[in-house]
Order: C-alpha cells, then structure tokens, then sequence
C-alpha cells in the first residue's frame, strides 16, 4: 500500500528581495513498511523536506505540489485542522536537535505522558495515569535508558544531548506512528548507541511494520539501514531507487561524487590516497544557478545543462540528468 506520494513539491521562501525556492520539485513516495534514506549535504533541503511533510513550517515558506497525498488524500486540500488531526495521528518525527525541541519548562516524564495517545493504555480511565506512567518508562528502557526514575523527573537542560535524543526517539514512537520520519537521529550519540537505535528502528519496521524516512548525510549510515534512497542536492532530487543498485550503479554525477568520497565504499583506496570531491562549493539560495544546480560542479557539464534536466526512469531507477553515467562505480 502506497503511504505517502509526493509530486514536484516545491518549497519557496518569502525574503525582501523576493522568493527564494529552496526545494525545486522534489519527488517522493514510501510504501507501507518501507524504509527509505534521503540523504545529501547539508543545505540540501532534506529537513525541509521532513517538515514539510509534518506541516510545521514558519508561514513565511510556501509550500506547493501537483500531488500532497497521505494514504489517498492530498493533505494540502484538507483544512488545516483535518491536516493536523492525520499528522498527529499517522506521523511522527525524531528532530535534529532534541533539546531544543522539548519544552524547558516541563518535567520529562510530563513530556513524554503527553505522546501517549488514549487508545493505548489499558484500563478504565481512572487508572489513566497509572498506565501512562508504565508505558513512559517501558518506551524509556526500549531506547535504552535504565534509571528511569532520574530522567521522569528531570528538566532537558539537566540532560544530556544524547539522552534528550533517545527520549525525543521514546516520544516518536510512543503512538506507534505509521510513519517515522528520522532526521539525523543519531547526531549526539557514541557508536554503540547508534547501533542500539538502528537496531531499535529496524525492529519497529519489522515487526510493526513502521515505514521509516531516515534522513543522514552520511551516505554509509543510510546504506546500510534502508532498502531505497532519494539523493538530493541543493534542493532537486537527482536520483532515487533501491538502495543496493543505486550505489553500485549510479547514473548521476553527484551521487557518483558521493560513494566515491566514502572509505567504505572504496576498498582499493591506496594507502593516504586522497578521496574524490567535486570542485567548488554548494550555492547559496541567493545565487542558484538555472537549470541543473550541479552544473558548475559537474565535471560533465555542457551547454544544455542550463536546461533543468527531466526526471527520467530505467525499470525502478530514476535520474535526472541530461548525460547520466553508464551506471559504474568505478569510472
């Protein structure tokens, strides 16, 4: 079953100086179960992308698509209150910056009751708090957090990132969404932990059948926790389709720059041998260039590249690009 279907979604920014589009039709779909990666740089548009999804944007961003679609309804023709009502409901979010996403003024273990939805706790509803109380400290011990008692009562500032982290995650999954968007959700946390969580993600999409929209710019982390990944770059989506085929044939220039900067994905790499970049630097909103957003960058860049390239499909494979690789790692 199709969850969400997104259709050139575009996202612009009211300034003085007139709107800035900082996501550029962006395509995007996940299916029940699924677990895609968008990934990209930072500056890309991948949290963007995230919030738009969730609808809190400032209302200075316009947010535009040809198709905004939540299991068969467009989400942008519902009012605001019926959007807010399926959000709330189906979709949760693990933000960048958890301390900065909790209230400072409310105790943890108040936070973390509040993401408890009704219809999940047994009992009549005198016995309401009793049972919300057990479900906040069980979700506390499935990301791996033992005294609970300590953090119930502590403030976010007390804490540490890596604890406010593994709490925002406690408070994501506490209603049992249908979709988990996670953005950068392991920022703040040492390697074991990591694991821990990714392997606490994988659970939930397993089980449960959580889709999950893991979003990283660390291309490893995506590979190895995703069945099929989106790449953006300054706010266009130049390629998408399984995880595996994409990174062992890649048709776009940029997402060949990416595997090839990674180590891991580079076995032969010689001993203090420099990794591949692409020369220059990513363009501000200020001063995008028309057409391909890489083309200053691309080493395969000729005149049509002024042109925004369509979004073309081989089998499950989608790029858009006007002179696409033939597909190998190792060119």
């Amino acid at each position: 079953m199709q969850l969400l279907d997104i259709r050139n979604l575009t996202l612009e920014l009211s300034t003085p100086d007139g709107m800035i589009r900082a996501v550029d039709r962006v395509n995007l779909s996940l299916k029940e179960g699924e677990v895609r990666g968008l990934v990209g740089e930072s500056g890309s548009g991948k949290s963007l992308i995230a919030k738009a999804i969730m609808g809190v944007l400032h209302e200075r961003w316009k947010v535009s698509a040809d198709r905004f679609n939540w299991c068969g309804q467009d989400l942008l023709r519902l009012p605001y209150h019926e959007q807010r009502r399926i959000i709330s409901r189906d979709i949760a979010m693990i933000y960048q910056e958890p301390s900065r996403s909790m209230d400072p003024t409310s105790p943890i273990g108040e936070q973390l009751a509040e993401a408890i939805p009704d219809h999940l706790l047994e009992g009549s509803w005198w016995q309401r708090g009793y049972y919300r109380k057990k479900r906040a400290i069980a979700l506390l011990h499935k990301v791996g957090i033992r005294d609970h008692a300590a953090v119930l009562n502590s403030y976010p500032y007390q804490l540490s990132e890596g604890v406010c982290q593994k709490i925002m995650i406690a408070m994501a999954i506490a209603k049992s969404p249908k979709l988990l968007i996670a953005d950068e959700p392991t920022t703040a946390l040492e390697s074991t932990t990591q694991a821990q969580l990714f392997r606490l993600l994988a659970s939930f999409n397993q089980l449960k059948g959580t889709s999950i929209l893991l979003i990283s710019h660390e291309l490893e982390t995506v590979a190895r926790n995703t069945d099929t990944l989106s790449v953006l770059y300054c706010g266009q989506l130049v390629e998408a389709g399984d995880t595996a085929t994409l990174l062992k044939h890649p048709l776009h220039p940029y997402t060949h720059a990416l595997i090839k900067s990674v180590p891991e994905f580079q076995p032969d790499l010689g001993f203090k041998q420099q990794l591949y970049a692409l020369h220059g630097s990513i363009p501000t909103l200020q001063h995008l260039p028309i057409g391909c957003r890489l083309g200053p960058r691309c080493p395969n860049a000729r005149k049509e590249c002024v042109k925004t390239p369509l979004f073309e499909r081989q089998q499950n494979h989608y790029f858009s690009c006007h002179f696409p690789l033939s597909g190998k790692t190792n060119e």
